[in-house]
């Protein structure tokens, strides 16, 4: 599911009728705020946080600069687009770094936010940045919580510090000195979490932050949890003054509203979210950019990011020259799926495409047919994938029986891959053409 997929889908339909109008008049846009502050309210946004946005568009978009323009639709969305990214934060906020390491990160969370999967996303991160973090493990009474963090810590490949159920408060002084001496530069602490917010739970935390003085206290909030969000975001905000939030499962939300609405109830910003089940999947939270996919601009930003984590420089070099050359194989097919794999979901990435949000909408993209390609793929043998002009009806018929498809399937392939080759020929030929 696309990130604000269905605030995303209203959004466009309110802007669109108004695109088609041409000039506008007040009442046209009082009646398109109307219903932009239904598809916030719809869409889990606090309340006074929707009334309050719709207040600075309106005041904005009514005003003579806006009406007397030649696109005032065009400006109206600019306005939505601004103080959509104001309601988030202005800007990306970064991690603090300490100037003297180790950083200390507490992360904090009610259970089942997914706050200990976090530790390892954002050890993860970290490590790509190339800090050298250490996860510690804080929460001594959810079962199992040391073995899960030891579990995810393997996956990240990433030091687990743990000294069973001792006191968490003593356990965190330990991991600093640790930290200290083994030259880790970032200490990550796997605070505990309760199923509901109460006092034991908070004195806890805010011993551990007396005892090692963090540099940032992250609030783990599930993004589903709607409006609930918000009132666990105020809670521990009132209590240990966090430092920001990192706001999970946002993939699976159609709603999105705790992350229009947190910030602006606490003041605090967004720092990260996670965006899928795998370890690698965090990104940091830039404002702007999330504004731009709920109005179905695209993310392109984003998007190129993506593509340098999973296709290196020297990669990219070489299937360049490879269409230059005319000369892709299947081989360089196979390694081009398993780079749109590290890349996230294709619906998404789709997504980030400048005005493909419109044209997707109700189309759903079948991951399962890069598998059977894939599938299609591993069974030719590596003459086969070199030369594919090789492959007439016999080797078609023991390939589609090795990869559990059908003779008509490998023709498709076959035929879809010969088709970008002749497109790319097309391309090639063009004057004043460059790769």
């Amino acid at each position: 599911m696309a990130l604000f997929s269905s605030l995303s889908e209203k959004f466009n339909h309110i802007f669109s009728k108004l695109t088609k109008r041409g000039r506008l008049t007040e009442l046209e846009i009082k009646e398109a705020m109307r219903e932009v502050r239904i598809a916030l309210l719809e869409a889990d946004v606090n309340y006074m946080v929707a009334k309050d946005f719709v207040r600075k568009v309106s005041e904005k978009a009514v005003g003579d600069e806006v009406l007397k323009s030649l696109t005032p639709a065009q400006q109206v969305i600019k306005i939505v687009k601004d103080e959509l990214t104001d309601l988030m934060s202005s800007n990306h906020q970064k991690l603090t770094i300490s100037s003297s390491p180790p950083t200390i990160i507490m992360m904090c969370g009610l259970q089942g936010a997914g706050k200990t999967t976090m530790c390892a996303k954002l050890g993860t991160h970290l490590k790509k940045s190339g800090k050298k973090p250490l996860l510690v493990a804080c929460d001594i009474y959810r079962p199992a919580a040391i073995s899960q963090l030891q579990v995810v810590g393997k996956q990240a490949n990433v030091e687990v510090f743990e000294r069973g159920t001792q006191n968490p408060v003593k356990t965190a002084k330990q991991a600093v000195e640790h930290a200290k001496k083994q030259g880790f530069d970032v200490v990550i602490l796997d605070t505990a979490g309760r199923l509901h917010i109460n006092e034991e739970l908070m004195t806890e935390l805010k011993n551990i932050k007396k005892e090692v003085n963090p540099t940032e206290i992250l609030l783990v909030i599930d993004a589903m949890t709607g409006q609930d969000a918000v009132t666990v975001a105020e809670s521990f905000n009132n209590a240990l003054d966090v430092s920001g939030f990192v706001l999970t499962k946002l993939d699976g939300d159609t709603r999105g509203g705790a992350a229009l609405s947190v910030k602006a109830i606490t003041g605090k910003p967004i720092k990260f979210t996670g965006v899928g089940e795998k370890i690698g999947d965090i990104e940091p939270f830039h404002p702007d950019r999330i504004a731009s996919r709920i109005l179905g601009m695209g993310d392109v930003l984003s998007l190129i990011e993506k593509a340098q984590e999973a296709v290196s420089e020297e990669e990219a070099k070489k299937l360049e020259k490879k269409f230059r050359e005319n000369s892709f194989t299947f081989e360089d097919y196979l390694v081009q799926i398993e780079n749109m794999k590290k890349m996230g979901s294709l619906q998404d990435i789709l997504h980030m495409i400048p005005g493909m949000a419109s044209k997707l909408k109700g189309i759903q993209i079948d991951e399962k047919e890069i598998a059977v390609n894939k599938s299609i793929i591993q069974s030719m043998t590596p003459e086969e994938r070199r030369n594919p002009e090789i492959i007439k009806a016999s080797r078609r018929q023991r390939i589609a029986k090795g990869s559990g498809t059908t003779v008509q399937q490998v023709n498709i392939l076959l035929r879809q891959f010969e088709q970008s080759k002749e497109m790319m020929k097309m391309i090639k030929g063009k004057k004043g053409f460059k790769f």
